[in-house]
């Protein structure tokens, strides 16, 4: 007779004693065994094959009324558990200004995540969903996944929305959490100069079980919801889209990916494979790709779609899954090697035991992707990414979307002056540049832009630093006037 290792156990008498959920030490406890038996989510290169013949979203043609029946049963749910601490933020990402369009903003006290009065994340979501209710008559409502660190700022800034929720359904629900495990013998590491550091959460693929554990997904059904949308809340340009339900309800499939064709600029990160054995849809992430296979999974006329982390499933068919296995759905483990103390890489070694949510796709017989342009994936990870929607490439809607002016320059800020918002902004009291004429923007040193500067072509800015004047242009030779 087997017995359980002793790390699982005591990681589940950690998680029991920190109140967590017992459908999420379920689910824990089986990646485990999967870890513990050597298991890494490896998917080889010679069991899958390139992802080919996939619909896209310029391409559909839906009738009108049944897109609006299809919205109108849709519900959109956000990931709102981040914290932006890799800009140095030390609240949820969602609250940090990104758009300046609205000068009756409400203020932000906290100057490091806030460059001025406009809008934040949140604010474009919630306008976004409310234009969409508008513009069809769905209830549509807006539901966000949160973490225990980003719910009270998140809750408290909705409440100036008091139009939003929807009556019987939650404004949000709360993600799980797990212990790190030491790297070299599987138990829940210790770490008394900061407790919280013990402490990891699941990945995005704990989404399934949150809804499931919260009552959450028994509560959209019962309030009369087919389907979900799911994007990122750093991700604007996932907003609302009736022709995209209409073509997902159309479909008949349980689940469904957005995907984006791959450029230079995408060679890494997770991308949608077909596994030979059986023909499902993969996804397949850098961390599950072996070192001999990476110059495969880096080729983008290969493989050529990434994973945007939009998704779609139909609710009915999610709740009869994770009623079949007990809330315990079976999505491949992702092993993450850090250390506790992300910010020491002399610190305890440790294993954070992580899913993604896109993995989901294999677990739907009949699962599809659809093929997006990059208007529905605008993502902010970096404050280069933040510098682009901050300026004039983008011009925001009365519908709340973001329309690009022009193609997107490449933007690379340099790592010390710019990584972090607060920083960031004294570089840029005057707001963003002009980037709509740019084809790439490279700022080596340390500058501080002054107002109305213009960008053009292939710019540069060199790491000597300095000031960019007011009304300059920057362009190939730096500054040129």
């Amino acid at each position: 007779m087997s017995t359980q290792p002793s790390g699982l156990t005591h990681a589940q008498q950690k998680m029991t004693d920190g109140g967590v959920h017992p459908t999420a030490i379920d689910v824990f406890s089986r990646f485990y065994e999967l870890l513990a038996s050597g298991g890494t989510g490896t998917i080889a290169e010679a069991d899958v094959e390139p992802l080919t013949d996939v619909p896209r979203h310029a391409d559909l043609d839906i009738d009108p009324d049944a897109a609006r029946e299809a919205l109108a049963a849709t519900a959109i749910i956000k990931l709102n558990g981040g914290l932006g601490t890799s800009m140095g933020m030390a609240r949820a990402k969602s609250l940090l200004t990104v758009r300046d369009d609205r000068p009756d903003s409400p203020d932000s006290s906290d100057s490091s995540d806030s460059a001025d009065a406009g809008l934040t994340f949140l604010d474009v979501i919630v306008g976004q969903v409310r234009s969409a209710r508008e513009a069809t008559g769905a209830r549509l409502p807006l539901v966000l996944m949160n973490s225990f660190s980003t719910q009270d700022d998140t809750l408290e800034a909705l409440a100036k929305y008091p139009d939003l929720a929807v009556d019987g359904l939650p404004l949000d629900f709360l993600q799980n959490r797990e212990p790190k495990l030491r790297a070299d013998d599987l138990e829940p590491v210790e770490w008394p100069a900061d407790p919280s550091l013990e402490w990891c959460p699941p990945g995005h693929g704990d989404l399934y079980t949150a809804l499931h554990a919260s009552g959450v997904l028994r509560a959209l059904l019962d309030a009369g919801y087919r389907y979900a949308s799911v994007s990122n809340s750093d991700n604007l340009g996932a907003a609302p889209d009736a022709e995209m339900a209409g073509w997902f309800a159309g479909s008949g499939a349980p689940y469904a990916a957005e995907v984006a064709r791959r450029t230079p600029a995408d060679r890494k990160g997770g991308h949608l494979v077909v596994r030979t054995e059986d023909g499902r849809i993969v996804l397949r992430e850098t961390a599950q790709t072996a070192d001999a296979d990476q110059d495969d999974a880096s080729d983008i006329d290969k493989h050529r779609y990434f994973n945007t982390n939009n998704l779609w499933f139909d609710l009915e068919a999610l709740a009869a899954e994770l009623d079949r296995t007990d809330g315990v759905l079976e999505l491949p483990l992702i092993r993450n090697d850090k250390t506790v103390d992300p910010k020491d890489s002399s610190s305890t070694p440790v294993v954070q035991i992580e899913s993604a949510m896109g993995a989901a796709v294999e677990v739907f017989d009949g699962a599809v992707a659809i093929e997006i342009d990059r208007s529905r994936f605008l993502p902010v990870k970096t404050t280069s990414d933040l510098l682009l929607l901050r300026s004039d490439l983008y011009e925001l809607g009365d519908d709340y979307r973001l329309t690009a002016r022009a193609d997107a320059p490449l933007v690379t800020l340099a790592s010390g002056p710019y990584k972090l918002v607060g920083d960031f902004d004294e570089r840029f009291p005057a707001g963003a540049p002009s980037l709509v004429g740019a084809a790439s923007l490279e700022v080596a040193g340390d500058w501080t832009f002054g107002d109305g500067v213009v960008v053009t072509g292939e710019a540069r800015l060199g790491d000597e630093g300095g000031r960019v004047p007011d009304g300059a242009r920057v362009g190939p030779g730096g500054v040129v006037a």
